[in-house]
Formats: C-alpha cells, structure tokens, sequence
C-alpha cells in the first residue's frame, strides 16, 4: 500500500509514480501522480482496503464508467491493482471542489449556478446513457478547473449500473444522506431519477451555500429526506422552479433531464433574473417539519412537488433508531421500514395559520382511491360522475368525481389528483376547523399567496355557499410549477362541515383556465365527505 509521506515513490501499474494527497473520502484516497509513459500528471484513488467487497465492485464499475466520453465527467485512464489495493487512473483537474468554493467564496448566482447544472445535468445524461448512475452528485464531487471554470463530475467509485440495488450485501448504505433521494432511503430500486433529486439538492445549495437537508443528525437528515416538506427558498429566484421539480420525491413525477436543461438555459441566458444574477434575500428554510410549520405561522405553504409519505408513528421512531444505531457503528444501516403502505387514519396538515394539531385523523375508505357512487351527505342520494369522470372514494375520507385517466398523489397538505401530462392539478386538504371560519383561512392564504404561489396577481376572496353551508372562494393567477408551463390559473374553495374544514382546489395553466373550471365545478358537484356516527358527516 502507498504511503502518505512526501517522499513517497511508489510505482504502481509499472508506470504511475504516485506523489502527494490531495484528498480522502469514504472509499478512497486520491493522490497526484505522474504517468511515466505517457510524460503527463494524473489522479490515482486508492479504493481503501476496508471498503472490501464493495471496492472490488467498484472497480468492476470504473471500467464500465471510463467508457463515458463527456467534457463534463473525469476522464479514468486506466484501473489496476497493486499489492492487492484497487487503484483508479483518472484525469488530473487543477482547481478545487464546488465544496471548496463554497467555503471559501460563498454562494453561486443562480445564473452561475444555473450554467453549472446544465453541464452536470450533460455529465449525468451521458452516464445514464451507459446505463451507469453516479450515486454521489455533490458539491465535494464537483471539481471547478481552474482558469477554464469547467466543471467536472468526478468520484464515480460507488457508482452502480441501472437497476442494481443501493444496498450492500453488507447491508451498508453507500452516497451522502443530505444529497440522496429518498427512494434510495426506502431501500427502493432506484434508477437515473435519483440522480436528479442529488442534482436539484447541489443547485439549491450552490445559491445557499447550505444543504436544505442539513441537520445535526443522520436521523434528522433522513426524516428530512423523506418526510419534512420542501419550499425551494426565495433567494433561488428563477432557479425555484427546476429546483421545485428535481426535488419530487416521487421519482416518477420528478422533473426530468430534458426540461431541467430547457429550465436552466433560460436562467443562464438571464431571463427573470435582474443585473448580474443576484436575487435578494431573505435565504427561507426548504424543509419544514410537522412542528416547524405547526409553531410557524410565518413558513410558506408547502409546493405541489413536496410529496412526504404518511407512516405509522412505530415506523418512524424503528427508522431513525436504526440509523442511529448504525451510526454508532460506522455505517449508515437502510432499512425497507419505509416501505410500508402509509397510514389510512393519517389526514392532511392543517394550514399554516392554524395552531391545530398537524395531522387531523379522518376516516378512511377502503384503499387510496376507488371508484364508487358517493351520496349526498344531507339525502343520501348518489351524485353520478358526468360524462368523461370516475368517482374516486378516497383514502383520506372524501369521494368525488375526477377526470378519467388523472393519477393520485399527496403533498404535506393535499390529497391530489393530476391530469396525465401533469399540467392540471385537482387538490383536496382535510384539516380541523379554524378561527375565522372559511373567510378568514381564505383571506389569510390570500395574504401570504406572493410565498406560496409566485407571481400571484388577479387575486380575490369572496364569501360564497357550498351545499348550504358558508364557504370561500379563492380565484386568482400565479407564475405556476415550471416555465414551461407558464402561468396558472386556480380557483379554491373551502368551507367548514362538521367541525372539519374541506378545501377544494384546481390549477391548471391559464390557458385551461376553462377546462379548470369544469373540473372544479364537477369536483364541488359530486363532492362527499365521510359520514361519522349518527349519519352526520
């Protein structure tokens, strides 16, 4: 094995004479060296011996990941094994990390920050295209060449081919937990899209300067990851959007590498963006735990993309338990407990201005959405989907009419169903009664709707009925979830029934603001809530 001191000579290979350290991390030591061959300086990485099975498979993996032709990956020369150590040849970048730059320089602009992603989002795109995925996108892994400014992916030695699992046979987690997807934390298949979320973390830092899953534990990480919910802060200005998409926790819904491009060319062309790319702060928290948004009533409303799951209480503490556990023991362990179907008696968070509890039990249907007839909750009588709808009966204790072929999802506040190409939205929240009644959680969304809907302008709230009973209207135009989709148009009315409150909500860019308007109309129309004891709902 090579040893660390100045003098050091060591030839591995038969041609790389190996020189000072430039860095350690968990897999490995890298070390300057001189390809006497070839008359050139290199980077050799030692994979430390410890890593055991797991360093072997990742130099089976170099070999795969050296066929990556892209300006924006290291290039790997060459992988041999010397005194029975695993060593990585690789192209040797002057200049240091991202992490570096942070911490010395500070923050990117998010035009900086924007003309980065699109050389990682080519790097990643060209790995994915060899069926490899990185596994560990981070500020750390980026190195900046100095006097080009070209960025570089580097540190592919736990990279995996598609489909493989993220797991060890050891049963070791592998990546960095604040820069990991949180299907990877399920101990879920995870395929390119996970590196995407890595990516979306590394922007929102670079403006920042801080992980938006930064916490003072690992299991404070992981909850973060994957149950927390996420605001891309205000100071990523019109970076907020590809931001807000990459962090999906639904891979399936994640944004994808194409329209991410498309997102951050038209910020590093400028547009959006004032004078030199800065945009003023304040810098806001991205996630935001049940307590935090309970005692804040000053946080903003969650985004459409935030998607925590609902578990059971016994499933959480038995997670960050064992993480915690295996954090003692040097490794950070994963377990399958997040996994388990979430709970049914789970009901959405109430909102920012109630001081009520954060989840609100309701009852559940059987499954998260089946199709059934509801009833009028005061006659009994069924109310018929119109033509081109299903009536849903959902999880969350309400049934309604929805558009044929639109697909469920959740965020921290809504039940959500949404059209097939994405665009439409149809969001349902249940959470205890508040003060003020519907009006006043109406007019207090209103006033705070410039954090949670940017751009918001055409706004009003009028006092208006539902089923007889008084209820709210919210109506007005917002820049919307992406630039490409361009503005929204929603309209959103709640109403109070039996102590509960109900809030039905639609967005759809605006020019569907018409077809928004039926959806929202047959919603409200065909709209059961559960019946309690007594036949009262």
């Amino acid at each position: 094995m090579a040893q660390d001191g100045p003098g050091n000579s060591t030839v591995i290979g038969g041609r790389y004479r190996l020189q000072e350290r430039l860095g350690r991390g968990g897999m490995g030591t890298v070390r300057r060296a001189s390809d006497e061959l070839l008359g050139r300086a290199v980077a050799v990485k030692e994979l430390h011996v410890d890593a055991g099975t797991r360093a072997m498979g990742a130099l089976r993996e170099a070999r795969v990941v050296a066929q990556i032709r892209h300006p924006h990956v290291v290039v790997v020369h060459d992988v041999v094994e010397h005194e029975g150590v695993a060593h990585i040849v690789m192209e040797l970048v002057e200049g240091g990390s991202l992490a570096d730059r942070l911490a010395t320089s500070g923050p990117l602009t998010p035009r900086e920050t924007a003309r980065l992603g699109i050389s990682l989002l080519g790097a990643l795109g060209a790995a994915h295209e060899r069926g490899v995925l990185h596994r560990d996108v981070k500020p750390a892994n980026v190195l900046i060449e100095a006097g080009t400014g070209r960025a570089v992916l580097t540190d592919f030695g736990i990279a995996r081919l598609a489909g493989a699992t993220t797991i060890s046979e050891a049963g070791a987690f592998v990546g960095s937990p604040e820069y990991t997807a949180p299907e990877r934390m399920k101990g879920a298949e995870a395929g390119p899209a996970a590196d995407l979320w890595s990516l979306g973390v590394l922007l929102c830092t670079a403006v920042t300067g801080e992980s938006p899953f930064h916490r003072d534990s690992i299991g404070g990480i992981l909850h973060a990851v994957v149950f927390d919910e996420i605001e891309p802060p205000a100071r990523l200005g019109p970076l907020r959007p590809v931001v807000r998409g990459l962090l999906e926790r639904d891979p399936e819904l994640r944004l994808g590498g194409p329209e991410a491009v498309r997102l951050l060319e038209a910020c590093a062309a400028g547009e959006g963006v004032d004078g030199d790319g800065e945009v003023p702060e304040p810098v806001a928290v991205v996630a935001y735990s049940p307590t935090e948004r309970a005692t804040r009533p000053d946080a903003p409303l969650p985004s459409e993309s935030a998607r925590p799951a609902r578990r059971r209480a016994a499933v959480r503490v038995g997670l960050v338990a064992a993480l915690l556990a295996a954090t003692v023991a040097g490794t950070v362990t994963a377990t399958r407990l997040l996994g388990e179907e979430r709970d049914p008696g789970k009901g959405a968070a109430g909102a920012a201005a109630s001081a009520g509890p954060s989840f609100f039990p309701v009852p559940a249907a059987s499954g998260n959405a089946q199709a059934s007839p509801p009833s009028h909750p005061a006659t009994g009588s069924v109310r018929p989907a119109p033509a081109g709808y299903q009536v849903v009966s959902d999880a969350q204790g309400f049934s309604l009419a929805v558009p044929t072929g639109y697909r469920r999802t959740t965020d921290e506040q809504r039940v959500i169903y949404r059209s097939p190409d994405g665009s439409v939205r149809i969001g349902i929240r249940v959470a205890p009664a508040q003060s003020g009644g519907p009006l006043g959680v109406m007019r207090r969304a209103d006033a705070n709707g410039a954090q949670t809907n940017p751009g918001l302008r055409d706004n009003k709230v009028v006092a208006t009925t539902h089923d007889g009973l008084p209820a709210a209207l919210w109506e007005f135009t917002w820049d919307g979830f992406t630039r490409a989709e361009g503005a929204h148009h929603a309209f959103d009315l709640c109403w109070e029934q039996g102590g509960v409150l109900y809030d039905v909500w639609v967005s759809a860019p605006v020019g569907r603001a018409a077809e928004a308007r039926g959806h929202f109309d047959a919603a409200l129309d065909s709209f059961v809530p559960a019946l309690r004891g007594g036949g009262q709902p």
